[in-house]
């Protein structure tokens, strides 16, 4: 094997030239196979993160070229000694060398040595405009020769300038054109990095589910290979974090870091990674982990010479601090140098730190400062896809801070519309829920403003502009994927598994994990479904809500700085009202959960009073919005936090058709959902029911023509197939809320858990829902004031209604429940009206009482 052949193997399968190389230096080589055997060592070693041992093969390898004489092997070396040197921190003494051999080279051997410094003066040293004409000169030196390997090379050095540079487009040409340059040469590790840099020029172009799909793919390759690439994880968790996937990054990132630290990696690439984990870190809330890891990691950049990566990690470490709440002196300070240095380096971080320390300004009541700092970081907000953000915040801000309101409110619209543009660009349901969160800010300040002036009306369409945002959205299902079914399937299956205690010859621990590997797969295989984008939802108008609620009243509770407000709208009138302390309510909400729960399992001697519950638990929700209430059904719109109220447990709605929404506008929309054309009921029927089949075979009494799947035959496929269209499905079965990951909730079927992932495979969410099953009703509060479960799922689907529990249930009470309930749908009654009549036929009976009160009627 020659020494271009052993380098190409050190690229492409590192274990196998290391091996090789340690065989060559071991019987006795010639000098110009043992400068080949070092060399490819020394490539190895640098690129698994051994900085030290790199140097040393490559010293070696530079003395074996000298005494075999060839002049050319020992530039070659040289170059590669050079990036060796830089990683390790030697920054100067490193340029030196790969500026001493560049004047006087031709030829291929010109280009190669010039890539090495790209990488240098781009990836290492952000010199963007010094790399960008060594890579112009290495592709022009390298296209035509023949070499596919450095051609190929050179191309995505290019490639990884002009992408620093935010030429986009031709950074994506020259990574498609290196990627199939990298695979007809067999060059694995090379393809991977080129594959990954794609993500990052699809991020780039705002394209967060391709960005996601090339990462994934990458990441699978250096998984085979065994291999730990720094920039992948590096550029994982800068996309992550961008998603609002902050738990994922933050996991990624500390085990590449832990992987590192072992291997005793170059400081160059040590720094790199902190810096990432100071990132996520703070995105996550962690700041004093935020505050060390990057205050590390711009203390190695600025040893090594690196001042742009520098003043990111400075930037991450003031932004934590900002975020723990100092607000010194010294902090402004240092923002003000950075932004100043800033504007030098990278234009689009220059936004960030200049809105930062124009907030910094103004909470030190330096109006002027402030003022510069807001008026250049606004100036972005129609520049960039990363600076517009941070623009039209600050463009609020700065307004805000003036007293000028109208341009405020406008500023606030304007960057809102821009994330719900964003937002159509996401398919998966999880990336558009968190992506709400980029809003909040913006709506804060708008509805903080409405609030203070105590505007009802503007109160009610603040909070309504970036409430449940997702579900104005049209959903879009995943991909045909046959991958993701059978995911789905073995999921279920294995679950099964585990909760039948089958086969337990494995034990439970090997299974646990094939599950954890399972479900992520079923995640990675939605997460990088693309949007579609469509037209803006109409706008809300207070008056359009007026105009059809007829004799009804809805009640939509806001939190602002973390106090409850009401706001009504009944009788053709809005009215606000300030309730108290969010904290309080949330109490007295869980005190209110414990008691439904204990009364359903009849736990404990003593009987706890529901009444005097429900009396403490209005004064915290609702505090006396109910004397402007009208006579008819209300409808409840709570806050994310709050969605699972018993609302029948309020003294003032124990007797009236009450239904919960997720925003004035979706009970709109709800209201106006045409039925399916043909009336089609399915009753459905889970397994360990104590009351077994006995809801099912009732309920199809009521309803002989429909489709009854109970005893055997309720498996996945066969629920999904029956509940496409549906006008009306009865689901009798056990639920399962996943906290830590809401879209794996489910209801248990005869052969495993149906989960939200397999509902979003329908074509068309049944008509109205009847969720008998234990806590349907929950739902993961996520993103700005969003929730993800299974009741948010169908509602997003397109179901107009539906009857669901917020605490577990009492099977045998349950079933007389229902009766009642279908009997008032049957009679023409919609949800809520039904739920109300069939409570008031439970009587005084304890069971039965407690029963009707766990269901809420969600929807129209």
């Amino acid at each position: 094997m020659d020494a271009d052949e052993l380098h190409a193997l050190a690229l492409s399968r590192p274990a196998d030239a290391l091996k090789i190389a340690r065989q060559v230096l071991a019987n006795s080589p010639s000098d110009a196979d043992a400068a080949a055997a070092h060399k490819a060592a020394g490539v190895v070693h640098r690129d698994f993160g051994d900085i030290d041992e790199a140097v040393t093969e490559l010293k070696a390898a530079y003395r074996h070229a000298r005494k075999a004489a060839d002049p050319d092997g020992e530039a070659d070396i040289l170059a590669s000694l050079g990036v060796a040197l830089v990683m390790a921190g030697q920054t100067r003494r490193g340029l030196s060398v790969l500026d001493s051999i560049v004047p006087g080279r031709t030829g291929v051997l010109a280009g190669r040595i010039l890539i090495r410094r790209i990488w240098v003066r781009g990836a290492l040293l952000g010199r963007y405009a010094e790399a960008l004409a060594d890579a112009e000169q290495a592709v022009e030196l390298l296209t035509g020769t023949g070499d596919l390997m450095w051609e190929a090379r050179a191309l995505t050095h290019r490639a990884m300038v002009l992408l620093a540079m935010g030429a986009i487009e031709r950074a994506d040409v020259d990574y498609a054109r290196s990627e199939e340059l990298f695979a007809k040469c067999g060059q694995q590790v090379e393809y991977a990095d080129t594959r990954q840099a794609r993500g990052a020029a699809a991020f780039a172009r705002g394209d967060l589910p391709t960005a996601l799909l090339y990462l994934d793919d990458a990441q699978r390759v250096v998984d085979e290979l065994g291999v730990l690439e720094p920039d992948l994880f590096a550029n994982k968790c800068v996309v992550l974090l961008a998603a609002g996937l902050t738990r994922d990054a933050l996991t990624e990132i500390n085990s590449a870091l832990e992987r590192f630290e072992h291997q005793r990696g170059s400081t160059a690439r040590r720094a790199e990674l902190l810096y990432c984990a100071g990132l996520a870190a703070h995105a996550a809330g962690a700041l004093e982990l935020a505050e060390s890891r990057s205050r590390a990691a711009m203390k190695l950049f600025r040893r090594q010479q690196r001042p742009w990566w520098a003043a990111r990690a400075e930037l991450v470490l003031l932004q934590s601090r900002y975020a723990a709440g100092e607000r010194t002196p010294r902090l402004l300070h240092a923002g003000q140098r950075l932004s100043t240095e800033l504007d030098g380096l990278d234009a689009d971080l220059a936004t960030e730190a200049h809105l930062l320390t124009g907030r910094l300004a103004l909470a030190r009541s330096e109006s002027a400062e402030a003022r510069r700092h807001l008026s250049i970081a606004a100036a972005a907000r129609n520049r960039g896809l990363r600076a517009r953000g941070a623009g039209w915040l600050a463009q609020a801000t700065l307004h805000h801070s003036d007293g000028r309101a109208r341009a405020m409110l406008a500023a606030c619209r304007q960057g809102l519309s821009l994330i719900e543009v964003y937002m159509h660009t996401l398919g998966a349901t999880e990336l558009r829920v968190l992506a709400t969160a980029q809003g909040a800010e913006l709506a804060a300040i708008a509805l903080r403003y409405a609030v203070q002036r105590g505007n009802a009306r503007q109160v009610l369409e603040w909070s309504e502009r970036w409430r449940s945002t997702v579900l104005a959205i049209p959903p879009v299902r995943p991909q045909e994927d046959d991958g993701l079914v059978a995911d789905l399937t073995a999921l279920r299956s294995l679950t099964y598994r585990l909760e039948t205690s089958y086969d337990q010859r494995l034990g439970p621990a090997p299974l646990h994990r094939e599950r954890r590997r399972l479900e992520a797969a079923v995640r990675r295989r939605v997460l990088v479904t693309p949007g579609t984008i469509g037209d803006r939802p109409d706008q809300f108008r207070s008056a359009d809500l007026l105009a059809h609620l007829g004799d009804r009243s809805l009640i939509e509770l806001t939190d602002v700085d973390d106090q409850l407000y009401a706001i009504t709208a009944a009788r053709g009138r809005v009215h606000l009202a300030s309730i108290g302390p969010t904290q309080e309510a949330t109490r007295r909400l869980s005190h209110a959960l414990f008691a439904l729960r204990r009364e359903a399992t009849g736990r404990g001697e003593d009987r706890l009073d529901l009444d005097a519950i429900g009396a403490r638990l209005e004064t915290a929700l609702l505090g006396d919005v109910a004397k402007h209430l009208a006579d008819g059904p209300v409808v409840v719109v709570p806050t994310g936090r709050l969605h699972a109220v018993p609302w029948s447990l309020l003294p003032s709605l124990r007797h009236r058709p009450t239904s919960v929404a997720p925003s004035a506008a979706a009970w709109l929309r709800a209201r106006s959902a045409v039925p399916p054309a043909t009336e089609r009921v399915v009753l459905i029927g889970g397994p360990q029911l104590s009351t077994g089949p006995e809801e099912v075979r009732r309920l199809s009494e009521l309803y002989p023509d429909a489709v009854v799947l109970t005893e055997g035959g309720a498996t996945a496929e066969a629920v999904l197939e029956a509940m496409d269209g549906a006008s009306l499905v009865h689901v009798a079965a056990h639920g399962t809320f996943r906290a830590d990951s809401p879209l794996f909730s489910s209801l248990q079927v005869d052969d495993g858990p149906l989960t939200v992932y397999d509902l979003e495979r329908l074509d068309r969410a049944p008509h109205r829902v009847v969720l008998s099953s234990c806590s349907s009703a929950l739902g993961g509060p996520s993103g700005a004031d969003e929730l993800l479960g299974l009741v948010s799922a169908l509602v997003a689907l397109g179901s107009s209604g539906v009857v669901a529990s917020v605490v577990p249930v009492n099977d045998p009470a349950t079933v007389p429940l229902m009766l009642g309930l279908h009997d008032r749908l049957r009679a023409g009654d919609d949800l809520a009206e039904a739920l109300a009549q069939a409570r008031v036929s439970a009587g005084d009976d304890r069971p039965a009482r407690t029963a009707g009160q766990s269901f809420i009627a969600l929807g129209a």
